[in-house]
């Protein structure tokens, strides 16, 4: 990755610099909708991250201040056609990777934030959204229901909330989406807000980070006895990096860390 603009395709710009790779699905007119292009473009860009150890976090976002993502791209009218021979299906798997991955994913909400794209939002680890931003999930009123978002969805945030979003389809604001945990803070200024956000992390242990989201992905479906015997054997693993040593030293030495990633 390189730290210059990189064209991914026509639906999505990436930018690296500074660790940081900020990704923006660039379809402005389509109120940033998703599209197979948006798709694949994505899945390629997350995938070669995950596996570049000079990527410290991910940015996501949409072209303008509109919208963030507005979902599907219903102008199209292909939007629910699916090849029924393939068990799975683009969108599902880009939020399977999302679940593999173990570089810190922000979103940066910077407008409407429906269907499809409470799915991008939620497959990000942490979130900042501008305070015009709303977030919803329309798709009753088209004569569907929210489904592989719910996958993503269900536990980020409460049951009773989650079901008055999917059956009323009515939009909440970004103050509620805080109270509700949907973001994790609404700022004036979303790119001082994201940066802030990024600096809290940034200077913490790659390795920790990097092994941290792999844990935490993984015992969401875990039942109590298999999450502790599987934490407990967690533990001893990170304790074993290079950076676990180093942190250590650096506390005894009272000296800021020098980190290896390792």
């Amino acid at each position: 990755m390189s730290d210059s603009p990189t064209n991914t395709g026509a639906d999505l710009i990436a930018h690296q610099q500074d660790g940081v790779l900020r990704l923006t699905i660039q379809r402005e007119s389509r109120r940033n909708a998703i599209s197979p292009a948006v798709i694949n473009a994505l899945t390629a860009a997350l995938t070669s991250a995950n596996s570049d150890r000079s990527v410290r976090a991910i940015v996501l976002t949409g072209a303008g201040d509109k919208a963030f993502c507005a979902g599907a791209d219903l102008q199209s009218g292909q939007s629910f056609q699916f090849d029924y021979a393939e068990p799975t299906q683009g969108f599902a798997n880009l939020l399977r990777l999302s679940r593999q991955m173990t570089v810190p994913m922000v979103a940066r909400v910077n407008g409407a934030c429906m269907a499809g794209g409470m799915g991008l939002l939620a497959m990000c680890d942490l979130a900042v959204a501008a305070p015009h931003a709303q977030f919803g999930l329309p798709e009753v009123k088209v004569g569907v229901f929210p489904a592989q978002v719910l996958s993503v969805l269900n536990g980020l945030i409460g049951a009773r909330a989650l079901t008055e979003l999917c059956i009323t389809g009515e939009p909440i604001g970004a103050e509620e989406a805080l109270r509700l945990g949907l973001i994790n803070r609404v700022s004036e200024d979303l790119d001082a807000g994201v940066d802030a956000l990024l600096n809290r992390f940034l200077d913490k242990s790659p390795a920790a980070i990097r092994r941290g989201l792999y844990l935490m992905k993984r015992i969401g479906a875990m039942s109590f006895e298999e999450s502790m015997a599987f934490t407990e054997s967690q533990i001893g693993l990170i304790a074993l990096t290079e950076d676990a040593a180093e942190g250590q030293a650096a506390f005894r030495e009272k000296r800021p860390p020098r980190w290896s990633g390792r």
